[in-house]
């Protein structure tokens, strides 16, 4: 029927988002109200997250980049955690996570763990979240078909690659992703992009039938110049066995 398509871009303001983020914001007051009055809030563990970056109309600052980017703007989402009987209030953690992290963590807060032959991808952030524990490097990579982007973050610096374009940034000294620093340390460069290739290496192949899509620049005016995304896997020749064991 017409009208009732859930994407459009032909409406919606920012006071309109702020209405949603009241009304959704709202409805969790519920919930956590339930949880009080039957007296389950202290040993209850509640999980506010994302599933992507910012929308149209969300502001992604300090980072660059929205939803289907693997900017940061597009990787980094909210995560708050509520478990009174083990976590103290109004703690953060340094440590760096991934929606992954989620499958592992909970099982142990359960007292189990996942089946050793099907291991999760993810880490267990309780010692994180729990204690004092130090934080633990980690190496994290994603692909994604809009655009031909893969990225890489290992430590501080992340390996980014959009079409044909690619970059080395350090992450945390400039979350913008402004200072391209793939000449300046080439070392890191080239060792971050070659451990994305083994890793893509270790992955179902991408093919042209998976749905992909990014934002164009008829949808949104600061996309200018974006085309539709191509549903074809990257054509990006791998790089030859030297530069990887480089």
């Amino acid at each position: 029927m017409a009208g009732t398509a859930l994407r459009d871009f032909d409406g919606g303001t920012q006071k309109t988002y702020q209405r949603m983020i009241e009304a959704m914001d709202a409805q969790i007051g519920r919930v956590l109200e339930v949880l009080d009055a039957n007296g389950l809030t202290e040993n209850t563990i509640v999980v506010f997250t994302s599933d992507n970056g910012g929308e149209r109309f969300s502001d992604t600052w300090p980072f660059t980049g929205k939803k289907s980017d693997l900017l940061e703007g597009g990787l980094r989402i909210p995560m708050v955690i509520a478990w009174p009987a083990r976590i103290a209030p109004g703690r953060t953690s340094d440590q760096v996570a991934i929606t992954m992290d989620w499958l592992p963590t909970l099982l142990a807060a359960a007292g189990t763990a996942a089946d050793p032959g099907c291991p999760p991808d993810g880490m267990n952030l309780l010692p994180s979240l729990t204690g004092n524990a130090a934080a633990v490097d980690r190496k994290l990579f994603w692909r994604y078909k809009g655009k031909w982007q893969h990225a890489a973050r290992i430590g501080d610096y992340k390996f980014l690659k959009i079409l044909d374009n690619t970059f080395l940034f350090n992450v945390v000294e400039d979350p913008l992703e402004r200072g391209n620093l793939k000449e300046r340390h080439k070392d890191v460069y080239d060792r971050i992009v070659a451990e994305w290739q083994a890793w893509n290496a270790s992955m179902l192949p991408e093919i042209a039938e998976s749905f992909t899509r990014s934002f164009t620049g008829e949808e949104l005016a600061d996309h200018y110049g974006s085309q539709k995304a191509s549903g074809a896997p990257d054509p990006i020749v791998p790089l030859p066995p030297a530069a990887q064991l480089r």
